[in-house]
């Protein structure tokens, strides 16, 4: 938090918020009018990419994909291939895919917004972050569901190194969202420093759900409840030097875990949901393939993790430019999934017209 103060931290300590409704707001407001009266209202470009659906698809189970996204380079690319397979899978059977927004928080057009839909909103007030970027994705949503006109029920909060490997049907069901458990997100571990944001009238922390905010399929209605929640947990967490040590990089996962249990939601827990190479190997049961780790491997296909491999695909080496087309294949041995990861890249930057253009 930068050391400006809002007139709602005047009023009731920052510490303080968590609970009170009235306090979620009020920051919800002074952010609001921060952004509004720096630029005026914000340009909200691109209302939501709508084409055809899968066979048989039931128009009350469509779910819109929405996808935050930065105008760095490195996100951009990701952001083409996750919409190239988005529209792709979009109108086979099984699917319930509907409309796309990517939700640009850099608070400016950028060289993508003829390509994929997109709606501009405004990142934090400077310096509330902290450096943390991910911290603007609560607030990039709070956003974009007050101003946008969205017309399916549901919505599916997704992450740009997404690949839909196969049509994603409505794993929610009715009020209950559909989550993808991460391992590492270890409510019960953590109660100490839960308490703080989740307090004991509330009840177990068992309640809050081993999640992220991404994947998630959920109700309109509910994630209209939660994203000021959310965010304002967000803020709060990073506030706190004991909170944001212990969660480091996952604070805002724990922060959207920690706002739906305020709101009483339960997430469906989905292991089939998505899987992560190198450390799942096949993609026959599973939607998503999310390409956050390095796969790094011999050339006999042995894994390096943590090591640089003689073959290797990391997201990472392309933070100043898009890999290139027609990556070299992994060596006989690695696992189905990262083969399956580097062929539907190919495909995708094969077909996406432009794409080792500056953008």
């Amino acid at each position: 938090m930068s050391g400006r103060k809002n007139a709602a931290g005047r009023t009731s300590p920052w510490l303080l918020i968590l609970i009170s409704v009235g306090c979620f707001f009020a920051t919800y407001n002074f952010l609001t009018m921060h952004g509004r009266g720096r630029d005026g209202p914000r340009k909200f470009l691109g209302g939501g990419d709508r084409g055809s659906y899968g066979s048989g698809s039931d128009p009350a189970k469509r779910f819109h994909v929405a996808l935050t996204a930065t105008d760095a380079l490195y996100s951009q690319w990701q952001s083409r291939i996750m919409h190239y397979w988005y529209k792709e899978m979009r109108g086979r059977p099984g699917s319930d895919m509907g409309g796309f927004t990517r939700i640009l928080h850099s608070g400016k057009p950028d060289g993508l917004m003829d390509e994929i839909p997109t709606m501009v909103v405004d990142p934090l007030p400077e310096g509330k972050d902290k450096g943390y970027i991910v911290l603007n994705r609560p607030w990039a949503f709070v956003q974009w569901l007050q101003n946008a006109k969205i017309d399916e029920e549901y919505i599916l909060m997704a992450e740009p190194d997404h690949v839909f490997v196969k049509p994603l049907p409505n794993l929610a069901h009715g009020d209950e969202p559909a989550a993808f458990p991460f391992f590492y997100i270890k409510p019960t571990e953590n109660e100490k420093i839960l308490r703080k944001f989740f307090p004991e009238e509330k009840g177990p922390v068992s309640k809050i759900d081993p999640i992220g905010n991404s994947p998630v399929i959920i109700k309109k209605a509910q994630l209209e409840k939660i994203a000021p929640t959310w965010m304002n947990v967000s803020l709060k967490m990073k506030e706190d030097q004991e909170t944001d040590k212990a969660f480091g990089w996952v604070l805002e996962m724990y922060a959207y875990a920690v706002a739906s249990a305020l709101h009483g939601v339960h997430h469906s827990l989905r292991k089939d949901f998505m899987i992560q190479p190198p450390w799942d190997l096949k993609t026959d049961n599973t939607f998503i393939i999310h390409y956050t780790y390095g796969c790094d491997y011999t050339m006999k296909g042995q894994l390096t993790y943590g090591k640089i491999g003689e073959w290797r695909f990391d997201k990472r080496s392309y933070l100043q430019s898009p890999p290139p087309r027609n990556l070299s294949l992994p060596p006989p041995g690695v696992p189905e999934s990262v083969v399956t990861l580097v062929k539907m890249v190919n495909e995708a930057t094969a077909n996406i017209p432009g794409w080792e253009d500056d953008r």
